[in-house]
């Protein structure tokens, strides 16, 4: 399950875990104009654990999704 929310600065799109044993602890996702915070708390100390991406990093990751093993690197094309 997840929720999308349009703030005034920010996307936020929130992925709840659900339906099996282990549930791990909902992640925020915040999607700025030049970048892109997940956040999540820790389960033990419940502080909150945030990692930034840049929009090139989130640009190589969704390209990773789809690729094989290997090492990459994309080139943008002139328009």
């Amino acid at each position: 399950m997840f929720t999308i929310e349009h703030d005034f600065d920010a996307t936020v799109i929130t992925l709840i875990d659900e339906g099996h044993d282990g549930l791990m602890e909902d992640i925020t996702i915040s999607a700025f104009d030049d970048c892109i915070t997940l956040e999540q708390l820790h389960p033990v100390t419940e502080e909150p654990q945030t990692i930034t991406l840049s929009m090139a990093q989130l640009r190589d990751l969704m390209a990773a999704l789809d690729l094989p093993e290997g090492s990459y690197r994309l080139e943008s094309r002139p328009r």
